[in-house]
C-alpha cells in the first residue's frame, strides 16, 4: 500500500484509539491519523479535510448517538468510506448501517488481524461485514421504509438534516455551508418531502429513530 493513506478514529476511548492506531500502522506504508474523541471533532476534521481515506466510526459517542452520525459524516464526505467500529454488534444494527452507506462493520471484540483484514478490504474498494453473522432481512417495515426514504437524500440534503437536528436554523446552516439562505430553504423543502413529513421537527424524529441506541438482543 502506497504512503500517504489518511485515517480518521472517531471514538471516545482512548485506549481503543490506541489499538486501532496499532492496527492501522499494521497495513502498511506511513499512514496520518488523525483522531477524534467527541462527535463535533469528528465532524470538524472531516469536512476540513477532503482527502480522506478511510473514516473509522464509533456508533456511541459525546455529542452523536447510533447511526445518525454516520448519515452526518456522508453527508460531507460522501465519497470517502466509513467503517463503523462498534461494540452494538447485532444484525440489525450492522444491517442498517450497510444500508446506510457504511463501507464496513467492525465489532469491538475483533482481533487486531481481524481489523486489519476489514480495513485492507474496505481500502480495496470492497464492502467488509462480520462472516460468522447472518444480517437477515428488516423485520420493521417502518425502519425499512425510513432507510429507503435517508438513501435517497443527496449529501447535502443529509448534511442539512443533521444540521437540523443540531438544531440550526436555515440562516445559521446557510453560513455554515456558504450558501444562500434561499437554497438552504429549498433543501429543507426537499427533505421534508423525501421523508414525507410536514415539519423540520417532524424530520429530526425520524432521524432520531436510527440514532436511537440499539435494543440489547437476548
Amino acid at each position: 500500500m502506497a504512503t500517504g493513506v489518511r485515517f480518521m478514529i472517531a471514538d471516545d476511548h482512548p485506549l481503543f484509539r490506541g489499538a486501532l492506531k496499532q492496527a492501522l500502522a499494521g497495513i502498511g506504508g506511513d499512514p496520518e491519523i488523525l483522531e477524534a474523541g467527541d462527535f463535533e471533532t469528528a465532524r470538524a476534521i472531516v469536512a476540513a479535510n477532503d482527502d480522506l481515506d478511510l473514516i473509522l466510526l464509533d456508533l456511541a459517542m459525546p455529542g452523536v448517538s447510533g447511526l445518525s452520525g454516520l448519515v452526518a459524516l456522508r453527508g460531507i464526505q460522501a465519497g470517502v468510506p466509513v467503517v463503523i467500529v462498534s461494540a452494538h454488534d447485532d444484525p440489525e444494527t450492522i444491517r442498517r448501517a450497510l444500508s446506510l452507506g457504511a463501507s464496513g462493520f467492525i465489532s469491538k471484540s475483533s482481533s487486531m488481524e481481524h481489523i486489519r483484514t476489514a480495513i485492507s478490504t474496505v481500502l480495496a474498494g470492497g464492502i467488509w461485514s462480520p462472516e460468522d453473522i447472518d444480517l437477515g432481512v428488516e423485520a420493521d417495515p417502518e425502519i425499512s421504509d425510513l432507510i429507503q426514504r435517508l438513501q435517497s437524500l443527496t449529501p447535502q440534503q443529509s448534511r442539512v438534516l443533521s444540521m437540523l437536528a443540531e438544531g440550526l436554523l436555515n440562516k445559521q446552516i446557510a453560513y455554515e455551508l456558504g450558501v444562500s439562505e434561499a437554497t438552504i430553504k429549498a433543501h429543507v423543502s426537499a427533505v421534508l418531502q423525501k421523508l414525507g413529513v410536514d415539519s423540520r421537527t417532524q424530520a429530526v424524529i425520524q432521524l432520531s429513530k436510527i440514532g436511537s441506541e440499539p435494543l440489547p438482543t437476548a
